[in-house]
């Protein structure tokens, strides 16, 4: 597959001029890999995610994913991957000797740690004993599973298929295939749900004894056909007494938030999803990937891929649909957006570190975020209050030029 790699790339609102300071250690190095294809489009989810043909074009995905790598690994600077991720899409959609060749392919170009967390993203209703004990086999450790609910008028209303039944035993089977380590997607503020709804959900989840809970709040996003047929869901305080009970029982159980939609057992957090919210570097492939990645120079650049299945398999066409570097302007709202969403924030070490700027760029801001009661009052560390977490947006408006 010859993909075109001269093309320029897009590139908009860069600042190649502005002097940045050369980082002094480079992020580590994570890869999200986009397998766009399922079963069917769910009519909440706004991903770039395409209904399934009967058979998938898994081996020209495949070589186009290790030529879309090659183009990135420029970046690399001699690191090694400490975590890939397959999302999608229903990325176990896709074979094990499939999967198996573009692991294989991946670790020729680019070190794996010793210690690396593959995640693969899997529906239930695409679970075979078999498979997954084929993908434990090729090192993938870490299954993140796609539950959203158990019952069954609620996975009816998601347009999800499966039922609750094929959810339970979907744990089962990880756990049976060599899996130790695995999520639990749920939703809570479903159509129609009441707070028993979704204590119920929760208590379903926790007996199958997951490793770590996304457990998130359902919303309306536009491009979907519940933004354009908006069911009707629970009203502001019942979402408020989910949110409130939900995080208790979560407590209760041993499972500590420690992002907005986070929840696991000691340490048991997502480290693929720990880097991407302490602004470490991931190199992204696949149809409508987005990566972030620094240079030595000090300038960091978000990339996206083109976004159509389509589009990405033919031969005629860039890979990249564009890149950006980020402007100080941008650096620190780009910086903190993913950081307070961690409960306990990150080290203030790590703003420099991560971003070439100092730490007195954002003394304004802080200042302002901690009068407001927004931020903590903790020099070492930047951290949301409880009450910062809640109003998360207009703690980082405090930031914004």
């Amino acid at each position: 597959m010859t993909h075109d790699s001269s093309a320029s790339p897009l590139i908009f609102g860069g600042d190649a001029q502005s002097p940045r300071a050369a980082l002094p250690v480079l992020p580590p190095l994570a890869l999200y890999i986009h397998i766009p294809w399922c079963v069917r489009k769910c009519p909440y989810c706004d991903f770039n995610s395409h209904t399934a043909s009967p058979v998938l074009p898994e081996e020209e995905y495949v070589d186009a994913l290790l030529t879309d790598l090659d183009q990135d690994l420029h970046a690399v600077y001699g690191r090694e991957l400490s975590s890939i991720f397959f999302g999608g899409g229903t990325p176990s959609l896709f074979s094990a000797a499939a999967l198996g060749r573009l692991l294989k392919g991946v670790e020729q170009r680019i070190p794996f740690a010793s210690d690396i967390e593959i995640t693969l993203e899997a529906n239930p209703g695409t679970f075979e004993q078999e498979k997954f004990v084929a993908y434990r086999a090729l090192g993938i450790n870490r299954l993140s599973i796609g539950i959203q609910s158990f019952q069954e008028e609620k996975l009816k209303a998601l347009g999800r298929i499966h039922n609750g039944d094929e959810a339970v035993r979907a744990a089962g089977m990880a756990r049976q295939a060599g899996f130790d380590n695995f999520n639990l997607d749920l939703m809570h503020g479903l159509p129609d749900q009441s707070l028993e709804d979704a204590l119920n959900d929760l208590r379903t989840a926790i007996a199958l004894k997951p490793t770590h809970l996304s457990w998130y709040q359902l919303t309306l996003e536009p491009n979907t056909v519940f933004w354009n047929q908006p069911p009707t869901l629970p009203e502001d305080d019942t979402l408020w007494d989910i949110q409130e009970a939900g995080q208790a029982l979560l407590a209760e159980h041993g499972y500590a938030q420690y992002e907005v939609s986070a929840y696991a057992q000691p340490g048991r957090p997502a480290r693929h999803n720990l880097n991407y919210w302490s602004f470490g570097d991931f190199i992204g492939i696949g149809a409508g990937a987005h990566g972030k990645l620094s240079r030595p120079d000090g300038r960091i650049v978000r990339t996206w891929k083109t976004r159509l299945p389509k589009d990405y398999l033919n031969p005629a066409k860039s890979f990249k649909a564009g890149e950006k570097a980020l402007t100080h302007d941008e650096m620190p709202f780009e910086f903190l957006m993913n950081a307070l969403r961690l409960t306990e924030g990150v080290e203030s070490r790590l703003y420099p570190e991560r971003t070439g700027m100092s730490l007195e760029s954002l003394a304004e801001g802080r200042r302002v975020a901690e009068q407001s009661g927004l931020l903590q009052v903790e020099p070492s560390r930047l951290a949301a209050t409880e009450r910062g977490q809640l109003f998360l947006n207009d703690l980082l408006q405090t930031f914004l030029s």
